[in-house]
């Protein structure tokens, strides 16, 4: 592990400080790009224009006729938090705006598969609908889309993901409308925004169109800021990233459930597990809130989670979150079983004092698809290699499949690299898609090796040393007087996450003691600059020299009813000859 500490240009923590941002906010912001005290402005008022998005315009005409003329609508939604967000999104909102007759489907993970496919439009129309809407999926859905077309529905593709590509050129689905801000041709700025955020974009340009039509004024139209927790929790649970219109998504949201303004099922998640809404954070929606919903698409049925987001009765949705909870629990019983076998798998493929390969490709028999991608992002933190991990495919016929997850590390473009393989080993990639950072791919089981040579390859290729070398990026020396617990929380209640890292310190630090603690966590005693601070790193084991250069964020806890800081300790740089 190399640590680094971030540039903080000095011109730009000049001008927030001048604004009367505090000095280490400033010096954090700085680090991450903001260069003046408006970028953090998170009023509504800042977010980027929906008629900025391209298509959501002519999304809104085609809503406010079929919700004119009483057409039926069919929400088709991905199986993950980010889908089951957009759906309830697009669900409570068109209700909002007038829509009378609006349904859902989720297709299911190991049966139907991804996205928007023939037999979903099939469905679709025998439920009765004359318009069909995607959430966070159908951009690469071209046989579906042509199938609806067919029967002669309407088709609304809204979608944050790229496109296909076929011979290497961008394909869209012919459908009558596609909003997606990674279409050819669309200026949005925030390339990153997630499903949820793009099912939010088109309701505000669905109102303006309303209001434009004369059913209602901007005195009497609906509210659609009781939607803006949902949008917080899908953007965050997707892990894309939070530029400055994400950030500010994700703030409007967080105010809301800290006020106690949050939809039923939010909060029964909340109390599922064991989190406060008042001091709601964006570590509540990646680590507790999303990984409950997406065990649902992952083991279950993910209508549970849309409907536990959905209901406004809180005693069922305190049920559906309990129902919620039990399904994470075998998640992580799964998961915990699979990430050893793997790890397993790992290391045959190392020889004693070798580097990895520059990529994994790992199998199972036993290994649960829907935990796949899972566990392939936990060997890649652990290796720092793009990795994937294939399940034999459970769908009826096509136990002669294998369905692979990737997540891949900075530099190394996965949705690219698949292209690349596909290209060169025509027939072997049955199915592809996703993004840089992570991908999903079905293969032949008989093409297995040479799918995990063929990504190798590619590896080679467009890794060098300096990327396959984890590096942890930092904040560098925390200034003793920061060291409070008063600014913990400050620096808690702030939007933190993906492109946007939570603070993390490092600085050489004396060890005075450490000890285990269930066996798998490392307690420590610290002197920090000359003066005691407990320090906890979780999952580890390995005791620490007498002095060492430790990456650490900052957290309290109460003691007597006292709060104290303690250091979380991330990563240690432990130069030759110090143990």
């Amino acid at each position: 592990m190399k640590i680094q500490v971030r540039d903080v240009p000095p011109r730009s923590v000049w001008a927030l400080r001048q604004a009367g941002v505090h000095p280490l906010l400033a010096q954090l912001y700085a680090a991450r790009g903001v260069h003046a005290a408006e970028e953090l402005d998170d009023g509504l008022a800042r977010l980027l224009p929906p008629a900025s998005l391209q298509g959501s315009t002519e999304a809104a005409a085609l809503l406010a006729d079929a919700l004119a003329s009483g057409k039926k609508i069919c929400i088709v939604a991905d199986y993950d938090c980010d889908g089951a967000t957009a759906c309830t999104v697009a669900l409570r909102g068109l209700r909002l705006l007038g829509a009378q007759h609006v349904s859902y489907l989720v297709p299911d993970r190991v049966i139907d598969g991804y996205g928007l496919t023939p037999p979903i439009a099939e469905r679709v129309k025998a439920i009765g609908a004359d318009v069909l809407v995607t959430v966070d999926n159908g951009i690469a859905s071209i046989e579906g889309v042509a199938r609806a077309k067919a029967l002669g529905m309407q088709v609304l593709v809204t979608d944050h993901h790229l496109p296909a590509l076929i011979n290497g050129q961008v394909v869209l689905p012919g459908a009558d409308v596609i909003v997606n801000p990674n279409q050819p041709g669309c200026g949005f700025e925030s390339k990153s925004i997630a499903g949820v955020g793009v099912m939010f974009y088109v309701l505000l340009a669905l109102r303006a169109e309303l209001r434009a039509r004369g059913v209602f004024d901007a005195g009497s139209q609906p509210k659609l800021d009781a939607l803006l927790p949902l949008v917080a929790l899908g953007t965050v649970a997707d892990v894309v990233k939070l530029d400055a219109n994400n950030r500010r998504l994700v703030a409007q949201g967080l105010k809301r459930i800290r006020a106690g303004a949050l939809p039923a099922g939010i909060a029964s998640l909340f109390k599922a597990a064991g989190r406060q809404a008042p001091v709601a954070t964006t570590f509540d929606f990646g680590f507790a809130l999303g990984p409950r919903i997406n065990a649902a698409g992952r083991l279950a049925d993910m209508t549970l989670g849309i409907e536990c987001l959905l209901t406004d009765d809180p005693v069922r949705a305190d049920a559906l979150a309990l129902m919620l909870d039990g399904i994470n629990r075998e998640r992580r019983h799964i998961e915990s079983g699979m990430r050893e076998q793997a790890q397993l798998a790992a290391d045959a493929m190392i020889d004693e004092d070798e580097e990895p390969p520059p990529a994994l490709a790992i199998f199972d028999p036993d290994f649960h698809e829907g935990v796949v991608g899972i566990v392939a992002s936990r060997i890649k933190d652990k290796l720092h290699r793009p990795t994937f991990v294939f399940a034999a495919s459970q769908a009826p016929g096509k136990a002669h499949e294998l369905k692979g997850s990737g997540r891949s590390i900075p530099g190394f473009h996965l949705r690219d690299a698949l292209d690349l393989v596909a290209k060169r080993h025509p027939g072997v990639l049955l199915r592809f898609g996703g993004h840089a950072m992570a991908a999903g791919c079905t293969i032949a089981e008989e093409n297995f090796e040479v799918f995990e040579q063929a990504l190798q390859q590619v590896a080679r290729e467009w890794l060098d040393a300096a990327t396959l070398t984890r590096r942890l990026d930092t904040d560098g020396p925390l200034a003793p007087e920061y060291r409070r617990a008063d600014l913990v929380e400050t620096l808690h209640r702030e939007v933190w996450g993906q492109g946007f890292a939570a603070p993390t310190f490092s600085e050489e630090v004396e060890v005075v003691s450490q000890r285990l603690v269930g066996e798998k966590h490392l307690a420590l005693k610290l002197k920090h600059q000359g003066q005691p601070v407990d320090g906890i790193w979780f999952g580890h084991t390995e005791a620490l020299p007498a002095r060492v250069t430790l990456a650490f964020r900052l957290d309290a806890d109460e003691w007597h009813g006292v709060k104290r800081v303690r250091f979380l300790v991330e990563a240690a740089e432990i130069r030759p000859g110090k143990l």
